[in-house]
């Protein structure tokens, strides 16, 4: 039976997918095998020695402490497409919510209660909100990963032309690009040809401040720039010099902060990316079916610290091994196998940076298992191993 923590509400539909047999699902667990959450901040949490997986319903990790789950040897998973569709809905949105001041048009008309004619003071004040129509126009989309796919494809749906940068385009992001999205060579180009920019790319060291004075230097005059990945991949000062030099037309982002309030040409949302029940629904489902995988077999599928690795069951034992990408490794690990008689049916090692994962699975166990978990521990760099000899 593993306990699982959720520091979030979470989707009924999610946390089906851990049959009560196995699971036992308790908010209040002070040491949990695994965690299940959306926002909540786990860096001020400490994390007990017994947790071996956490999963995130959602694409962002930045919420969770991803060195030290490493470091511990917990997998953490996310569920990348999972709100694509979600996202990508708001995304056209915002498209049009930055040409046409549609929000601007619908707050002036409330200020209209009261007034004996209202159609004749709609008539004569509508010509403040006239905006430009996105047909025709180009979008600039800075990473084509399963949500700036979806959203370059409908770009084109609606008469745009789309281009892409992504120097780390996945095969299977490619599959699903129309072939009709011309491709930049860098964000200079993109951003310099773009009426509209859309940014989805994450947000780590090297990401953030994507957009700074340098980049908006060479933005075409007059973009309508869309923020619905992360916050600080926009530096907030950069741009707010740059609304007023009239550079940025609008800016329309997904993340509040303070800083961005209070200028008319900045539309702040309160983070509704992913805010849909079906959204919420299947990043649950998708979390939670990571985490039952890799609790039962020690499956790993998304996850953005551990390799990817998957061997399908088979009835028979299996150890996973978790460990720095040194070498030798192998070797060593072999050398316990050996001493104590195990014979491998099947070996699958995979890394990731500087971690390795290993999937082994055995004809047969010693009858003194502890013994072999201490002799695989005691070798240098080994951080987790888990004996996982039945089905559940």
């Amino acid at each position: 039976m593993y306990t699982i923590k959720t520091l979030n509400q979470i989707s009924q539909a999610g946390l089906s997918k851990l049959p009560e047999a196995e699971f036992h699902i308790d908010p209040e667990a002070a040491r949990p095998e695994g965690i299940i959450l959306r926002s909540f901040d786990m860096h001020s949490m400490e994390l007990n020695d017994n947790l071996l997986g956490v999963a995130r319903a959602g694409a962002g990790t930045n919420n969770i402490p991803i060195d030290k789950c490493t470091e511990m040897g917990i997998p953490v998973f996310n569920t990348p497409g999972a709100n694509a569709n979600a996202v990508k809905e708001l995304v056209l949105a915002g498209l049009l919510v930055s040409s046409r001041r549609i929000i601007n048009g619908a707050q002036w008309v409330q200020t209209l209660a009261g007034n004996e004619n209202v159609e004749k003071a709609v008539e004569a004040g509508k010509k403040q909100f006239i905006g430009p129509e996105i047909a025709g126009k180009t979008l600039g989309v800075i990473g084509l990963g399963a949500i700036g796919v979806l959203v370059a494809n409908a770009a084109l749906d609606l008469g745009m032309d789309v281009i892409g940068y992504d120097p780390f385009l996945t095969l299977e992001a490619a599959w699903h690009l129309s072939a009709s999205v011309d491709k930049a060579e860098t964000l200079e180009e993109l951003v310099s040809k773009s009426d509209y920019i859309t940014i989805h790319i994450p947000l780590n060291d090297k990401t953030r401040n994507t957009f700074d004075e340098k980049l908006f230097a060479v933005t075409k005059k007059g973009a309508r720039l869309l923020n619905f990945a992360r916050g600080g991949l926009v530096n907030n000062d950069a741009l707010k010099d740059t609304i007023e030099k009239g550079i940025i037309a609008r800016y329309i982002t997904d993340f509040p902060d303070e800083t961005l309030l209070g200028n008319e040409n900045i539309i702040v949302l309160p983070h509704l990316g992913a805010s849909t029940p079906e959204s919420e629904e299947n990043c649950a489902e998708m979390a939670a079916v990571e985490l039952r995988e890799y609790l039962r077999y020690g499956n790993i599928r998304n996850s953005v610290n551990f390799p990817g690795c998957i061997v399908p069951y088979s009835g028979k034992p299996r150890i996973a091994i978790s460990h720095s990408n040194i070498v030798n490794m192998i070797g060593q690990l072999g050398a316990v196998f050996t001493k104590h008689h195990i014979n491998i049916d099947k070996m699958v090692n995979n890394s990731k940076g500087e971690l390795a994962y290993n999937i082994i699975v055995c004809d047969n166990l010693p009858e003194n298992i502890k013994e072999l978990v201490d002799d695989l521990y005691a070798i240098h760099s080994v951080k987790k191993v888990r004996v996982l000899n039945q089905e559940g």
